[in-house]
């Protein structure tokens, strides 16, 4: 197994924490089989992979042995992204079967947590991931970890999104919110549902919460009157969470149907 260090890590504030931990007690709440999940996007820069690295951070704090598979062959913007040092051989490697599957898993610096990139572009992503290598791999994966997160192409662009979570135990599809138009993520659900693919939720992303106020106000609330801080303190914390959502101007926030993640202000311009 391979050795690499991830030298950016995002720092996410305490809203962006507790949405992170909401999407992954929400997918515990999936069934006990759900284990291999694929995350994908309508379009690209809609924060797909941010999202997928942030789940699997949270899953390894929560003491889950998580492993993150970058199934974007066509363009992979993870080990960049996250500057991790670079690795000998990815998933293109050991689907084009030039290397075994424990040569191309990496164990990263953070505990619990496990990558497998992407590789050198192949002529032919699509069969390579619908090929038997790739569903043995995830079969593999499965009795060695607690969770499989596969991150996948947006499946408004490529077909390889629907190829991969028709083989996953479930989906959940990450959309930017304003910028993409109900009947496209109708779409983008229909070629999941032609594929058999079970669909766990939808990720609202990059919510502006100085143009939507009411983000900002349902968590002070919530956390604030939830945890009982007593009279005063529940004052205080609803105070500072609200000022914090205000004072952010291009702040972004989540919601889904299965959970709440959002990102922090520095993603938001190199989210994919």
């Amino acid at each position: 197994m391979q050795n690499v260090i991830i030298r950016s890590i995002e720092r996410l504030d305490f809203r962006t924490k507790e949405a992170y931990k909401t999407l992954r007690t929400n997918l515990s709440f999936a069934g006990k089989n759900v284990k291999v999940i694929s995350l994908t996007s309508c379009t690209p820069n809609e924060g797909k992979t941010s999202v997928s690295f942030q789940l699997c951070l949270s899953l390894a704090e929560s003491g889950k042995k998580t492993i993150l598979v970058d199934a974007d062959l066509r363009k992979s913007v993870l080990r960049g992204r996250y500057k991790a040092n670079r690795e000998k051989y990815g998933l293109s490697h050991y689907l084009s079967g030039q290397m075994e599957l424990d040569d191309v898993c990496c164990r990263t610096n953070v505990n619990n947590f496990d990558i497998i990139f992407a590789g050198p572009i192949p002529p032919n992503p699509s069969e390579l991931l619908g090929g038997d290598a790739f569903k043995n791999m995830l079969e593999v994966l499965r009795m060695k970890y607690d969770y499989v997160i596969v991150d996948t192409p947006p499946l408004g662009s490529v077909i390889d999104g629907a190829v991969v979570g028709a083989i996953c135990d479930g989906t959940v599809l990450v959309v930017e919110s304003g910028a993409i138009s109900y009947k496209f993520a109708q779409n983008v659900k229909e070629q999941l549902d032609k594929v058999g693919c079970r669909i766990l939720g939808c990720v609202l992303n990059k919510v502006n919460t100085k143009k939507n106020p009411y983000y900002g106000k349902y968590y002070g609330y919530y956390y604030g009157s939830y945890y009982g801080y007593g009279n005063g303190g529940a004052d205080e914390a609803q105070d500072e969470l609200m000022l914090d959502a205000g004072s952010q101007t291009d702040a972004t926030a989540s919601e889904t149907g299965t959970a709440a993640p959002q990102q922090s202000t520095e993603e938001k311009g190199d989210a994919k």
